[in-house]
């Protein structure tokens, strides 16, 4: 099949199993989980899922399993998305193209709903899609990649550089935690959800994903000062407003588009060893960066 029948059937099913997963909206506490499917459901590009999938492709990886870490995935990407969102953080009122969360209800809501949605997460790590020697891996692999030295650690230094003058190298270093970090887990999932991959391919794979996870920050701080609020889903500008580094702010536009297309190419250089097992991998690390040409 083409690249866009795959990635529709891959969002169909992770679109149905997130609806599996999830609480349903009438159950106590009706309006806590009613917030939590307004946050996941039905937005969002769905990058980590569906670099979960391909990369569980190489794995011989069961669908079932890999949605259950597809959905893992999108739920802490989420939980980690309404708490930025909050006056605390990141102070926005639009995400996905709707009222962030704590907008839409408020913000003990939208606290309780991150709390919930990464609770939510590792029980759908441990259902009966995966096997016990499975479950502890790809469980290990996603607390770590959303802790204090992966998403979390990463939020925390972007918060603190606000104002501050960043060099590339700690622009990197904090984007490879707040990005990164859960892009590389998706990745590593994916190939730990079936049969045991060999370091050499995980290697291959991390270097793969180090790759996509910057060249996904670059092309978000590229659209964040040439794309509208109303094409971007989210605040355009709203980093330069609040001083925040970016890559653009650092090294300028063009120089910003020429580092992601190098990314591009680094990406794909570290799929050689796959061959045509890694096509959903290297059309997704297009897809990335395409959305800036």
């Amino acid at each position: 099949m083409t690249f866009e029948q795959w990635t529709q059937q891959i969002l169909h099913r992770v679109e149905t199993a997130l609806d599996h997963y999830l609480p349903a909206a009438d159950v106590m506490p009706a309006a806590l989980h009613d917030a939590m499917r307004y946050a996941v459901m039905g937005g969002g590009k769905r990058v980590r899922p569906l670099l979960c999938h391909a990369a569980g492709e190489l794995s011989g990886a069961q669908p079932g399993a890999l949605d259950a870490a597809a959905c893992a995935l999108e739920m802490i990407h989420v939980y980690s998305l309404v708490h930025d969102d909050m006056p605390c953080m990141d102070d926005d009122a639009l995400r996905r193209g709707k009222p962030t969360v704590h907008v839409k209800y408020d913000e003990p809501t939208a606290l309780l709903v991150g709390d919930a949605l990464q609770s939510q997460a590792f029980i759908t790590l441990t259902s009966d899609a995966l096997d016990a020697s499975h479950q502890a891996a790809l469980t290990r692999e996603l607390a770590v990649a959303s802790g204090s030295v992966g998403m979390a650690g990463g939020q925390a230094i972007d918060l603190a550089s606000v104002g501050h003058t960043l060099d590339r190298a700690e622009l990197e270093t904090m984007h490879q935690m707040k990005t990164g970090a859960l892009l590389r887990a998706a990745v590593r999932m994916g190939a730990l959800a079936g049969n045991p991959p060999t370091q050499q391919t995980l290697d291959a794979l991390d270097h793969y994903a180090a790759c996509v996870g910057l060249a996904f920050q670059v092309v978000d701080d590229i659209l964040d000062v040439t794309t509208d609020s109303a094409t971007l889903g989210k605040t355009a500008g709203k980093d330069a407003k609040d001083g925040k580094p970016t890559y653009v702010s650092i090294m300028g536009l063009d120089a910003s588009r020429a580092l992601a297309q190098q990314l591009r190419r680094d990406a794909h250089a570290a799929l050689q060893p796959f061959d045509a097992r890694a096509q959903r991998l290297s059309e997704l690390a297009d897809l990335v960066v395409d959305r800036v040409s």
